[in-house]
């Protein structure tokens, strides 16, 4: 079982064009004058020629296509130098106009909230974040917190809300992606509630909800590994456990656009009790609240010291290592649990790739093949390729990223596929 540490916490490198490499599936219709648009954003720059082999379309539709996109601001022409010598006349290449739309994605988190704002093309021009609560509140005070996010970004990249076109927000909880509904949340009071109306409501501009893990699996989609894979899944361990699945190059949601709760499925009846209200979901497990649970018993004292559940942890994995055995025994406890979960992944979804992030994984390294070891034992392996799995700790600039990313599908499709569906 191959096991790769892609990058310890930092943010994803920019290269050339962003957006997936693959074609979508045929039966996801998108206008073809969407595809090409979308085909030039992802490689960056892309010749006339280019766009009509990729796309197996006339070299007059082509010219057709790319003019109507030229004319509406939307794609430039430029001259490219062949390489080599530097001798010969330069090439006629197409590249996205950058500032032609902008749009924020948002993460909203226990501990910060982070935000950035992006242009046509993809490129981040300004981040903001904020401390947050780890309380419930009610919707309004999170809107409240919303705007005085977004207020900070525009501060920092010298923009105001008329130049921006469209927002992505993700953030913990089961998500109607469809409606915008928050069926439930940890960071709320209440249950089933219409954030996407009532931010429109507020700020008068068009947004884009969905669970946080999914924001991370468009950044990888996006901007990271998976951009040339059809398909992957991501597996999200901090508050919460959560996970993201591109199925056929595109991010899969469920007939109702609410799948994928790994956290919350069943590894013990009547086990340990979830945030959710209910008993033995594997981030009960897994989770932060968990393993503070746990620490609290382990080290002998408790929150009323004064310490946060970063540094209740911090603490734990330092007697871990210097082999504390209670220590040592919960994060091999919460690494058997985390093998149960990815080897369901696998025997479920069979994923080329699973990536694990988020903040807790810094931990599941000191574990690392032990965790792999067992994920393997648990699969049934007989003619199956391994799946490789990659740990991948990416700070929270990243998941803003790729609500970005949501914001920026949702905006393109609008404006030039005509309310096509977007990612």
């Amino acid at each position: 079982m191959e096991v790769k540490l892609i990058q310890e916490a930092g943010a994803l490198t920019q290269a050339d064009g962003c957006g997936p490499l693959l074609r979508a599936p045929q039966d996801t219709p998108r206008p073809l004058k969407q595809q090409v648009f979308e085909f030039v954003r992802a490689q960056g720059h892309a010749a006339r020629a280019d766009i009509t082999h990729a796309l197996g379309i006339s070299a007059g539709s082509t010219t057709t296509l790319t003019a109507d996109l030229i004319s509406a601001g939307f794609l430039r022409e430029f001259e490219r130098q062949p390489r080599g010598t530097g001798r010969g006349r330069p090439k006629v290449a197409l590249e996205v106009v950058p500032e032609a739309a902008h749009v924020i994605g948002i993460k909203l988190a226990f501990k910060r909230h982070t935000a950035v704002l992006a242009d046509f093309a993809g490129n981040v021009l300004a981040d903001a974040a904020m401390p947050s609560s780890d309380v419930r509140r009610p919707m309004a005070q999170l809107l409240d917190e919303t705007q005085t996010l977004i207020d900070k970004l525009l501060k920092n990249s010298g923009k105001d809300m008329q130049d921006i076109q469209s927002v992505g927000i993700g953030m913990p909880g089961i998500i109607d992606h469809s409606t915008g509904k928050v069926v439930w949340s940890s960071m709320l009071e209440t249950r089933d509630e219409n954030l996407r109306a009532a931010f429109i409501d507020r700020f008068h501009i068009p947004v884009s909800l969905d669970n946080d893990a999914n924001m991370l699996t468009l950044a990888e989609l996006w901007f990271g590994e998976g951009r040339a894979m059809s398909d992957f899944a991501v597996v999200t361990v901090e508050s919460g456990v959560g996970m993201g699945l591109v199925m056929g190059n595109q991010l899969y949601r469920g007939a109702h656009g609410m799948g994928l709760e790994l956290g919350h499925t069943k590894v013990q009846l009547d086990g340990a009790l979830c945030q959710c209200g209910q008993r033995g979901c594997l981030e009960a497990y897994l989770a932060d609240y968990a393993l503070t649970r746990e620490a609290s018993t382990a080290l002998g004292h408790s929150f009323d010291r004064g310490e946060s559940p970063e540094e209740v942890l911090a603490t734990l994995f330092e007697k871990a290592k210097s082999g504390h055995a209670a220590a040592d025994t919960i994060f091999r406890r919460a690494g058997r649990f985390l093998s149960l979960g990815l080897s369901n992944v696998v025997q479920l979804f069979d994923p080329a790739l699973i990536i694990l992030s988020g903040e807790r994984l810094q931990y599941a390294q000191f574990y690392a093949d032990e965790v792999l070891d067992a994920m393997r034992k648990l699969t049934l392996n007989e003619g199956r390729r391994p799946c490789r799995v990659a740990i991948n700790t990416w700070d929270d600039l990243v998941w803003a990223r790729g609500a970005a990313a949501l914001a920026l599908s949702a905006m393109t499709a609008s404006l030039i596929g005509g309310e096509a569906r977007a990612a």
